[in-house]
């Protein structure tokens, strides 16, 4: 009985230690929650008791054909949950989604590592840490203020004509500054076109600004994809 307890209770740590985390995640509407930190936790746990008990397992083996190097199962772990966090990581247009996310499975899984490995003491202090991460440096980002990027492409009849110089007032009025542009011309439709990346420090001023530009008269059209969502 005594051989099992252990097992049983590094098997449960990993399980509260990946749901602590989890129930972040979930919290925030992420699509990897708390069951999939547990069972990351759990598992990455159970994989290295494999190497702590391996001399167990394999009695009446030749000692010389066992090699004991722990690092290498956890190698293995962290290589197969690289594929899982990637699996999170969602890209629609400019906007990248899920890189917290994924970077918090990875942490889950080596606090799992940790935990079959019996250092309890670091792994609580990591999932601590884990936790002030996710949630209070989370809150800090959306307080403190931001720079928030866009592209925007717009397209002008170059007949009536739409300066650099008016284009970058209409972005001012808005409080949005242009990082770069490039310029486009069309023969065939005699059209022109802007492109450019801008930023602000109210992501609401791209709301706005679509609004204004819609009433520009020179503006056939445009596209304005924010970077950040």
């Amino acid at each position: 009985m005594q051989d099992y307890l252990p097992m049983v209770s590094r098997l449960l740590v990993a399980l509260v230690i990946g749901s602590a985390i989890g129930l972040e995640r979930a919290f925030h509407g992420r699509p990897a929650g708390l069951r999939t930190h547990a069972l990351v936790s759990t598992s990455s746990c159970l994989l290295m008791l494999l190497t702590v008990y391996q001399w167990d397992l394999l009695a009446g083996v030749p000692v010389e054909t066992i090699r004991v190097d722990p690092t290498r199962m956890a190698q293995g772990i962290m290589t197969g949950i690289g594929f899982l966090g990637a699996g999170v990581i969602m890209k629609e247009k400019l906007t990248v989604r899920g890189l917290t996310t994924a970077a918090s499975i990875w942490m889950t899984a080596a606090i799992g590592i940790m935990v079959g490995m019996g250092f309890y003491s670091a792994s609580l202090l990591t999932t601590l840490i884990a936790l002030i991460v996710l949630g209070l440096f989370g809150w800090s980002e959306r307080v403190m203020p931001n720079r928030h990027f866009a592209s925007l492409s717009i397209r002008y009849n170059r007949d009536e004509g739409l300066s650099r110089t008016r284009l970058i007032e209409i972005l001012k009025e808005h409080k949005i500054t242009c990082a770069n542009m490039s310029y486009h011309m069309y023969e065939k439709d005699r059209m022109g076109e802007y492109k450019l990346t801008m930023f602000t420090l109210n992501p609401e001023n791209f709301h706005t600004l679509s609004e204004s530009l819609q009433q520009t008269g020179q503006v056939r059209e445009f596209n304005l994809f924010p970077s950040g969502g």
